[in-house]
């Protein structure tokens, strides 16, 4: 196998330098540079398998050479060299085209590790397997409309660098699956993937949870604990619902996310971390931050590309395909046959709306399983909820509807045969399931609503098989 080549592009003379001999240590063959022209000429002269260049440069700046690296040698990753605490410039690159940033002065250890993660990026690239590594990740992403093959080509894109992803949309899409396949299709593919719902850890057990502490460093601590970024370290880490996060632990992340390095309560030093941040919620993050509800520093540094994933409603026609998949896994699940929607019953779930989008279906198709007889499902196996025709409003009143919300389901009364236990969880059934729908699915937001922890919620869940 020939050597691997990097190109340094930097005006510094100590930076070329340092760069030329860590890079050499890692059996690397190194050409550098110190202005855009030089850069130019050597691009031209012969290929290379990565690129570092520094933002100012006396002819010209970096962003030009990303550019120029993006449409002429798309498959050579190319990272950005920033100063110190220069975010702006960071994310500006990642704009453009980079993968990744490296901020002066340089840490030797974070280097080696975004060089690695850069040189395999760039044989995936260049590797048929890799693209029948993404075909097979797609796979389970559900649906042919043009909304999701559209999804599915984004994906494609986006796990081919580093940037920030924020993943936009409704409770229920797939917005984790989305991060899932991200996360699958690039080069931390062997690296742990870690989700977290930022909404279900309790304020005060934050900081510890993200940046992990020291034994003895408050009352509780009686061991060293890894935090979140530790665990993810060389992979992913999915801030799920980040619109939760208290403003005190904005700006903790901020300064993790920009700094590549964590420091646990109770430590004394940093410890570097190298973790590719992707961010979800079903909220509208660009106006909690003009309410001032979340900071606008860390919104632009986690929402540089993002990722819309559609709701059920605007792409019915994956209905059935969705369908069929959730009925093949339920019965894999059972050990039985798989159900058959009837003709009625399949029209009827493609003219529902599904506020709790793909969740939602899930979990339609398992009840009718379990209420229709034998493996033929009916409309009236499905038990959709009934909407109640909105009333006609006056024209002078068009810019404040009103909405008329379906009537409540009542518990059957106690029996001989049920008991009061029965009559009791099927009044609390009655009652998550309507909470659930009216938050569209969001499990903190329906905790909210029946004035319990988000905690109890979860058992309850388990406890009634309602998820």
């Amino acid at each position: 196998m020939s050597q691997q080549t990097v190109l340094v592009i930097d005006d510094e003379r100590d930076i070329r330098e340092l760069l030329t001999i860590t890079l050499g240590r890692m059996d690397l063959q190194v050409d550098a540079v110190g202005t855009v022209t030089d850069a130019r000429r050597a691009l031209e002269d012969r290929s290379y398998d990565l690129c570092f260049t520094d933002m100012r440069l006396p002819d010209g700046n970096g962003h030009e050479v990303i550019e120029l690296i993006a449409t002429k040698y798309p498959d050579m990753p190319v990272a950005m060299i920033t100063a110190y605490g220069n975010v702006d410039a960071a994310v500006s690159a990642l704009k453009a085209g980079a993968f990744d940033f490296v901020s002066k002065p340089v840490d030797i250890q974070m280097l080696r590790q975004l060089v690695r993660t850069a040189l395999k990026l760039a044989e995936e690239k260049r590797s048929d397997a890799a693209t029948a590594k993404t075909g097979g990740s797609g796979d389970r992403l559900i649906g042919d409309s043009p909304a999701m093959q559209q999804v599915r080509s984004t994906i494609t894109k986006l796990a081919r660098n580093q940037a920030p992803v924020y993943i936009a949309g409704e409770s229920g899409v797939g917005k984790e699956l989305v991060a899932r396949l991200i996360h699958e299709q690039g080069p931390r593919a062997s690296g742990p993937f870690v989700p977290v719902n930022c909404g279900a850890i309790p304020s005060e057990l934050m900081e510890s949870e993200f940046f992990g502490h020291r034994k003895g460093s408050f009352t509780g601590a009686v061991s060293d604990k890894e935090g979140l970024f530790q665990a993810a370290n060389g992979g992913t880490l999915f801030l799920d619902e980040v619109a939760e996060l208290p403003l005190h632990m904005q700006v903790k992340l901020l300064r993790a996310i920009q700094e590549k390095a964590v420091r646990p309560i109770g430590a004394r030093e940093e410890i570097p971390v190298d973790v590719r941040i992707l961010s979800a919620t079903h909220k509208n993050l660009a106006a909690l931050v003009e309410q001032g509800q979340f900071r606008q520093d860390l919104f632009y540094r986690i929402n540089v590309i993002e990722l819309r994933v559609p709701p059920l409603r605007e792409r019915r026609g994956d209905v059935p395909l969705l369908s069929n998949f959730i009925l093949r896994q339920l019965a894999v699940k059972s050990g039985g046959a798989p159900g058959r929607l009837l003709p009625n019953a399949q029209q009827a779930l493609e003219s529902y709306d599904f506020p709790g989008n793909v969740r939602e279906l899930e979990n339609v198709l398992e009840r009718a399983m379990a209420m229709c007889d034998g493996d033929q499902i009916d409309t009236i196996d499905l038990m959709l909820p009934q909407r109640t025709p909105r009333a006609e409003q006056p024209a002078t009143h068009a810019a404040a509807p009103t909405h008329t919300a379906p009537p409540p389901a009542h518990a059957p009364a106690p029996t001989a045969d049920g008991g009061l236990d029965d009559y009791i969880s099927n009044i609390e059934r009655t009652a998550i399931i309507k909470a659930l729908e009216e938050s569209r699915y969001n499990k903190t937001a329906a905790a909210k609503k029946l004035g319990i922890t988000f905690r109890a919620l979860r058992y309850k869940l388990k406890k009634l098989g309602i998820d």
